[in-house]
């Protein structure tokens, strides 16, 4: 049983329909920890609803096996192509609905916000961000591929965020998020 002044799990999601990457962390006495991370591998599955269901049911193994007190998820950013924005926010929304579902308080951050609270630099590569939760965390090694880290990478943002008045999107469960997005909601 975790005792809830001092230890908190905080699971953290790189949302797509390719690869989801996540990351978790204990915070034990205001220190972090690093639990896991690994990814969800989608590129065999061609139907892109099958995929979804497979984040859902993925993101609900993971909150029903760590028990995350919060989920922090990185929002998905306008690129050139519209198609894949509109893929990797119906992958972030699956996911949040899980959370929401176990109703486990979800916060969204920028891909700028992440890398600027690990690395100090918005800017920073994948590999600049894996390799300041490596020295962080102290990881004996990196994943092949990035998605785990940059799903790790959103929940040590959040911890560094907590507290701060203005952290990103945050929702509690499925009242708070109708009420903040009552266009989504009809």
């Amino acid at each position: 049983m975790k005792n809830l002044a001092t230890e908190k799990i905080i699971l953290g999601i790189d949302p797509g329909t390719t690869v989801m990457g996540f990351g978790i962390i204990k915070v034990v006495n205001k220190q972090m920890h690093f639990v896991q991370m690994n990814e969800l591998m989608l590129k065999k599955y061609s139907d892109p609803y099958t995929k979804l269901k497979l984040i859902f049911e993925r993101t609900l193994e993971l909150i029903d096996t760590f028990h995350p007190d919060e989920i922090a998820i990185e929002a998905p950013f306008y690129g050139k192509n519209v198609q894949s924005m509109l893929k990797l926010g119906r992958a972030q929304g699956v996911a949040m609905a899980a959370g929401l579902s176990r109703q486990v308080p979800i916060t969204e951050y920028m891909p700028k916000k992440i890398k600027m609270a690990i690395t100090g630099n918005g800017n920073a590569t994948k590999e600049q961000v894996a390799k300041m939760l490596q020295s962080m965390l102290k990881l004996k090694t990196l994943p092949k591929n990035l998605d785990s880290t940059d799903g790790l990478a959103a929940a040590v943002c959040h911890f560094y965020n907590e507290g701060r008045v203005e952290v990103g999107k945050h929702y509690t469960g499925w009242d708070a998020f109708v009420k903040q997005n009552p266009k989504k909601v009809q």
